[in-house]
């Protein structure tokens, strides 16, 4: 069993794509683990939070047995990142309605703004262990 936070993308999205690039790096101790969404990992992790399994939206954060979604999965993510991405964390502080309209805003737009690709781009060998198929 995944001890280690899970970060929960949309593998096709290349936004999400190049979020999680951007973590990998800024994450050298490596707590942070990945999985698409539409991931066998990540389909049985939407539905064991009974979380809409079609709907790829949200970026899903799971610590443990509780798990996060949108504007609070990102900062709370951003939280494991080395100085100074780990500041960004404190945002929490914002209302969630306010953060949740911009994060909302940007997911219906992002497709159109920084496209798609048809497959889950693959990590690098190093990378590969941090990554839940």
């Amino acid at each position: 069993m995944n001890t280690n936070p899970v970060i929960l993308f949309d593998g096709v999205c290349n936004l999400c794509n190049g979020a999680v690039r951007f973590m990998l790096p800024r994450d050298p101790d490596g707590v942070l683990r990945f999985a698409s969404l539409q991931s066998d990992y990540g389909q049985s992790q939407l539905a064991s939070f009974d979380l809409p399994q079609d709907d790829f939206d949200s970026f899903v954060l799971v610590e443990g047995e509780r798990h996060y979604t949108r504007s609070t999965a990102a900062l709370r993510a951003l939280g494991y990142l080395n100085f100074p991405w780990n500041l960004a964390r404190f945002l929490i502080f914002v209302p969630r309605f306010i953060r949740d309209v911009v994060y909302d805003w940007v997911a219906r737009n992002r497709y159109a703004w920084f496209g798609v690709v048809d497959v889950c781009p693959l990590p690098t060998p190093e990378q590969q262990a941090r990554f839940l198929s």
